[in-house]
């Protein structure tokens, strides 16, 4: 899906890392939310409450999830899951476009 309808976007970004990576809120009318946003180049951790996916609409990173033993490199087209309640690393190594979906616990 390259495009949204009938959505509400969050006017106000959220803003992390002094500005090296940004997202912004789209709420669905089911309740459903997702994120779109930039990261630029670098290393960064996340936490999370809600399981998310991940789609990496363009760029390169690579991404430690919880419990894994290595890196795992994401290139567009790509998505990854995380599990709710837990942390996950990302090395970033260009200008990276992405949408996380929080999904409901299953």
């Amino acid at each position: 899906m390259s495009e949204f309808s009938g959505v509400t976007i969050v006017k106000e970004a959220s803003i992390y890392f002094e500005g090296k990576v940004t997202s912004r809120t789209v709420l669905f009318a089911d309740g459903s939310r997702k994120t779109l946003g930039v990261m630029l180049p670098g290393e960064y951790e996340f936490s999370t409450a809600e399981k998310e996916r991940i789609e990496i609409l363009s760029g390169d990173l690579e991404v430690l999830l919880p419990g894994a033993e290595g890196w795992q490199a994401i290139k567009a087209g790509a998505s990854f899951a995380v599990p709710a309640d837990s942390s996950f690393k990302l090395q970033v190594r260009e200008v990276t476009d992405y949408c996380c979906s929080y999904l409901q616990a299953e």
